[in-house]
């Protein structure tokens, strides 16, 4: 089969591998769209420890199930799914809790990090196990379903508080996650949502996407702004979609007393805490890991228009042009967000 090969650091090259055996409880999926994740693309150049060549990333998927296990029920040859990225044991306390992603044995599709090499789905075929799929509604466009994996993380961020319709919510980073969160939390029923950015144009697609009101970080002081916006209160809770020292402390310091935030974002391994801050006001911090089951939410909330994914995609194109769009990504080429590839 045709395949993408992290062969090097930074370094992708298209080879013909062998088509993967699927076991007794897994199915073998012909890929028809895979998302390159903001995660390969950070963790491609091997700095990140998870992408430890030679692997086939990707883990952002849909396709047609090909074959099936002799143990497979509720799925047939000819279906089309996609997949969770965690691949989870179903047998830990976590799992049968239902928080599938503390799973005590998770694996990710398309990551290797020693512990482990798992190959994902930038290829013409990927197998997973039957316990992680899930049928997605006839004319549901593959490409959009290579956005569910995205759209959970969101979905899931959200569901770590209550959100009540007074609230007024505030979204640090308005990247692809954020922009989600965005239209997360407005699904929610929050009415007040303020998306930060330094970039122009991604605020005014927050806006387009169901945030309230935005902010320039490059042009206004942030938490003088929110002042201004929530009559001096701060937010109900914020969501910091980011991760590093600057965003994780605007998303505290402009939290009300008793209020929340969501940390999304882990660009960086550790962050500078403003403690008293956090403890003075009583504000409850809130960790946030892939998604744990919300992928049927999910499609409901982008089948009936909730959840737009389209404006996301920058572009879709062969598993051919593939590295040279991880280069591109990797530079940080403006106005670049989703590429989803078609092996």
């Amino acid at each position: 089969m045709k395949s993408m090969m992290l062969t090097a650091p930074k370094r992708l090259e298209i080879q013909d591998s062998p088509i993967p055996e699927h076991g007794e409880n897994e199915v073998l999926i012909r890929v028809k769209a895979c998302g390159i994740c903001g995660s390969d693309v950070h963790g491609f150049d091997g700095s990140s420890g998870r992408r430890i060549p030679p692997l086939i990333m990707g883990h952002e998927a849909a396709g047609i199930i090909e074959a099936c296990g002799s143990g497979v029920t509720g799925f047939a040859i000819g279906d089309r799914v996609t997949f969770d990225s965690t691949v989870y044991c179903g047998e830990c306390d976590y799992c049968k809790k239902g928080q599938v992603n503390l799973c005590d044995h998770r694996m990710v599709l398309g990551v290797s990090c020693g512990e482990y090499r798992r190959h994902g789905a930038f290829a013409e075929f990927v197998t997973a196990p039957a316990h992680i799929l899930y049928q997605l509604p006839a004319g549901f466009p593959f490409e959009h379903a290579a956005m569910i994996e995205a759209v959970s993380v969101a979905v899931h961020a959200v569901g770590r508080i209550t959100i009540a319709p007074v609230d007024t919510c505030l979204v640090v980073g308005a990247g692809m996650i954020g922009l989600l969160v965005v239209q997360a939390l407005r699904a929610a029923g929050c009415q007040g949502v303020i998306a930060v950015d330094i970039d122009e144009d991604r605020l005014e697609l927050a806006r387009r996407l169901g945030a309230t009101d935005t902010i320039n970080s490059k042009d206004k002081d942030v938490e003088e702004e929110v002042l201004v916006q929530t009559q001096g209160r701060g937010v109900t809770s914020s969501f910091e979609v980011v991760g590093a020292t600057p965003t994780v402390q605007t998303a505290i310091n402009t939290v009300k007393k008793g209020g929340s935030v969501v940390l999304v974002g882990n660009l960086a391994p550790e962050v500078d805490l403003p403690l008293q801050a956090v403890v003075t006001r009583e504000l409850s911090l809130f960790g946030t890991c892939a998604s744990a089951g919300e992928y049927p939410q999910c499609i409901e909330l982008m089948s009936n228009g909730s959840i737009q994914v389209d404006p996301l995609i920058s572009a879709t194109v062969s598993l051919e042009e593939g590295p040279s769009w991880f280069e591109r990504l990797y530079k940080r080429e403006p106005g670049l967000m989703k590429v989803i590839l078609q092996p």
